[in-house]
């Protein structure tokens, strides 16, 4: 590794597994001092111990546990730096009609307040400081309008925009703000293919590259340059990691009762 985090601190929310697991490697591979927060204690501080960073149980659908863990990692690591807004852990897959206000609540909790929260809070300091950097963890099912997960799809495309306008307004002041939608074999995906292995099946099949990424070889690489001064010139944008899934659109179809 390169070391092109050295020196800088990241917070990794849902970084206990998946996607979020394989951020938090790389970065502390790069160098990066670590906090990991998730709602799994035992997951969470498996992995933070693992590279030497910070755990901090989170539930990111609580505005005051958000706002204390970027506190705590101002307090006890000296900065927040780079912030991954990472965590998932709602949604159900059913149809539109049948959505219940409480699951779009929730999703929107976690998909988008959550992320709003974390980000509110951490930019007084990288404001400070001229230097900062967030990376929102979006999603091709909001961008393809994949059936049966409204909540999901709503909440993720809802923090687009909220990337893109954070990005335009914190322009001047050396913070970058930008979206990674990955493809790859998350914790949710492994959620969804345990109950749902015809679909899992037909999601790598119908991939331009065969396969979903790997969260540590191909997703993480493209959130560690993210994180870096390689992107100072970099904002608003989306970034599609997906082995091509977005060229023309990956279905995503399973039957769904009425």
């Amino acid at each position: 590794m390169s070391g092109r985090l050295e020196g800088r601190v990241a917070v990794v929310t849902g970084g206990g597994d998946g996607i979020g697991a394989g951020i938090v490697r790389a970065f502390a591979a790069e160098g990066a001092r670590v906090l990991v927060a998730e709602i799994d204690e035992a997951r969470g501080r498996a992995v933070a111990d693992e590279v030497g960073g910070l755990f901090v149980p989170v539930d990111v659908t609580d505005r005051g546990q958000v706002e204390a863990m970027v506190a705590t990692a101002e307090r006890e690591l000296g900065a927040v730096d780079v912030l991954v807004n990472n965590a998932w852990g709602a949604g159900t897959i059913s149809r539109v009609e049948h959505k219940s206000d409480e699951a779009l609540e929730r999703g929107f909790a976690m998909g988008y307040y959550g992320p709003y929260w974390a980000m509110r809070a951490a930019f007084p300091g990288m404001k400070s400081r001229g230097w900062g950097r967030v990376i929102n963890m979006c999603s091709l099912n909001g961008v393809n309008a994949h059936v049966g997960t409204l909540e999901y799809n709503s909440a993720k495309e809802a923090l687009r925009a909220l990337t893109r306008t954070a990005a335009r307004e914190w322009a001047p002041t050396g913070v970058v703000v930008n979206a990674i939608c990955p493809g790859a074999k998350s914790a949710a995906f492994r959620r969804i293919a345990s109950a749902n292995p015809a679909i899992a099946a037909s999601a790598e099949a119908a991939n331009p590259m065969g396969r979903l990424g790997d969260p540590l070889t191909d997703i993480a690489p493209v959130a560690v340059f993210l994180a870096s001064d390689d992107a100072r010139y970099l904002t608003g944008n989306t970034l599609f990691v997906d082995g091509g899934a977005h060229i023309n659109g990956v279905a995503w179809a399973p039957e769904l009762p009425d």
